[in-house]
């Protein structure tokens, strides 16, 4: 399945689930996640890729370093392990 169409419909679910959804983008710093998720006191962000795709070295470690500073950063490649993970954050 396309990178797009997966977060397309993982965002709209999160959306419909009470998130805060924005597309992330930190200009001069390449690798960092697709998506920020934001509920009450709650942040992660989901890098997509497309069915069997894994993310790149770069992508790897700046998830890695946002890891390190206790957020929680995630590979998606499926809209059920995308509907998954917000399903997890039980509010």
């Amino acid at each position: 399945m396309r990178e797009s169409k997966i977060e397309k419909d993982v965002s709209d679910y999160g959306r419909k689930h009470g998130w805060l959804v924005y597309k992330f983008t930190s200009p001069g710093n390449r690798g960092v996640p697709d998506k920020m998720f934001i509920r009450r006191d709650i942040v992660f962000f989901i890098e997509f890729k497309a069915t069997g795709k894994v993310p790149t070295k770069l992508q790897q470690l700046v998830a890695s370093r946002i890891r390190a500073e206790g957020v929680d950063v995630y590979t998606v490649d499926s809209i059920l392990c995308g509907r998954n993970i917000i399903d997890s954050y039980v509010l």
